[in-house]
C-alpha cells in the first residue's frame, strides 16, 4: 500500500538545472527544466553535505534523470542519475560560465508559465549547453544564438531579411526591437540603429543555425550583432537579463527604449 501510494506521488523526468541556492544547513532549492513537465522547482535533502549521493548531479548546467515525490509547494528530488555532464567543463572556463548563466536565465524567464509546452525548449537549452562545453563554436556566438531562438520558440521570431512591421522585401538598413527586427524606410522609428550589412548576415546566420557564415564572422560584426540581440531580449521579456552584464563583450549592448518611452512619442 506505501510503495502504491509513493508511486502515485512520485514521477521521472529528464531536467536541466538551471539555478539553485541554499535552504537551510543542508539543503538546496533546484530549479530545473524539464523535458516534459516544463519548469520544476524541488527541494534536495542533505544535497550539500559531504558525500551527499547525488549533489554533483544536480549542479547549474548539468542534466540529469530525476525522479521527483510531489509535495505541496515544492517537488522533492528522490534520485537523480546523471544524463549529460557539462557542468564542469563550462565552469572551468569564465566566457562559457556567463554565457551559461545568461542562457539558463533566459530560459527560467520564458518557461516561468508555460506548463507542459517545455520539450523545444529543453531541447534547445540542452543542445546549447552541450555545445559550450565542447567549445564547438566561440560562446558569446553561441549565446546570441541561443538567444534568437529561444525567443523564435516562445513565438517571437525576429526579421532579418523583409521589414518586420510592413512586409516589404528587403534589404533593409534599420533594426527595431520593437517592431520585431530590420524594418524598412518607412517604417524606421526615430533614433533605429542602423547595423552593417555584414552583422545582418551574421544574425540571419546564428538564427538559421549557419555556423559555417557565423564562424568565420568579423569580431565586430560579433560585437554589433550582440548589442542587438540584447536589446531584442530586453524589449520582449520586458526587462534586462542580469547575467548578460557579466558576458565578456568588448562593447556595451545597443540600449532599447522601454514600452513606456515607446508609448508616449
Amino acid at each position: 500500500m506505501a510503495e502504491s501510494t509513493f508511486a502515485a506521488r512520485s514521477y521521472r523526468d529528464d531536467g536541466v538545472v538551471l539555478r539553485t541556492h541554499r535552504l537551510g544547513e543542508a539543503d538546496r532549492i533546484i530549479v530545473l527544466l524539464t523535458k516534459h513537465h516544463g519548469q520544476v522547482r524541488a527541494v534536495a535533502r542533505g544535497v550539500r553535505r559531504t558525500g551527499s549521493r547525488f549533489g554533483a548531479r544536480l549542479e547549474p548546467f548539468m542534466v540529469a534523470d530525476v525522479q521527483f515525490v510531489r509535495g505541496r509547494s515544492l517537488e522533492v528530488v528522490g534520485q537523480a542519475v546523471a544524463r549529460g555532464t557539462y557542468g564542469q567543463e563550462i565552469a572551468a572556463d569564465y566566457s562559457r560560465y556567463t554565457a551559461a548563466a545568461a542562457m539558463a536565465e533566459t530560459a527560467e524567464r520564458i518557461t516561468a508559465n508555460d506548463g507542459e509546452a517545455s520539450l523545444p525548449h529543453y531541447q534547445l537549452l540542452v543542445g546549447a549547453l552541450a555545445a559550450l562545453s565542447r567549445g564547438a563554436h566561440a560562446p558569446e556566438l553561441i549565446l546570441d544564438s541561443y538567444l534568437l531562438r529561444a525567443l523564435s520558440t516562445a513565438g517571437w521570431a525576429p526579421s532579418f531579411t523583409d521589414c518586420a512591421r510592413c512586409g516589404e522585401p528587403g534589404p533593409h538598413s534599420a533594426f527595431s526591437a520593437a517592431l520585431g527586427g530590420i524594418v524598412c524606410h518607412g517604417c524606421r522609428p526615430p533614433g533605429s540603429p542602423s547595423p552593417a550589412p555584414e552583422t545582418v548576415r551574421l544574425l540571419t546566420a546564428l538564427l538559421s543555425g549557419d555556423w559555417t557564415v557565423a564562424d568565420v564572422s568579423a569580431p565586430s560584426s560579433r560585437r554589433e550583432a550582440s548589442g542587438l540581440v540584447a536589446a531584442y531580449v530586453q524589449w520582449h521579456l520586458e526587462r534586462a537579463v542580469r547575467s548578460l552584464k557579466l558576458v565578456e563583450r568588448d562593447a556595451e549592448p545597443i540600449s532599447s527604449p522601454t514600452r513606456q518611452e515607446t508609448s508616449s512619442t
